[in-house]
């Protein structure tokens, strides 16, 4: 029998000088990412310093959305969801939700893409990723 992902009501984000640029581009639909200038490496999640150097010598690059789940586990509660870890393309890991698609049909590896589900008011949508 098929577990379809819940869709609850998510709470809003809030937003700061720090993570404003990140937001501003997913409220655009966009998936911002971390680069470290100095080793020229990826990182989640994006911040504005180097999770390799210490170094405030990093940007804000936008990725391809896309990826495979690496781990995952679904949580079967009265509204049933994923949390997983998203290998993206460039490398990194992200920890996240698996959303709009039955649960029970998930596997390690499945290419997945970036998507943005909305938060209460008028906050900015959260990053979640759906299989591609």
């Amino acid at each position: 029998m098929a577990t379809p992902a819940s869709n609850r009501q998510l709470p809003a984000i809030q937003v700061d000088p720090t993570n404003k640029p990140y937001f501003d581009a997913a409220r655009e639909g966009r998936l911002l990412i971390g680069l470290c200038k100095d080793t020229g490496k990826h990182f989640w999640y994006p911040r504005g310093c180097s999770p390799f150097t210490l170094s405030n010598n990093v940007e804000l690059v936008e990725a391809k959305g896309t990826g495979v789940i690496y781990t995952y586990t679904v949580m079967r509660t009265k509204e049933p969801y994923c949390v997983a870890y998203v290998e993206l393309d460039e490398g990194v890991r992200v920890f996240t939700n698996i959303v709009d698609c039955d649960l029970d049909s998930l596997k390690i590896g499945q290419k997945v893409k970036v998507v943005f589900k909305p938060t209460q008011g008028d906050a900015p949508p959260a990053t979640m990723f759906t299989p591609a």
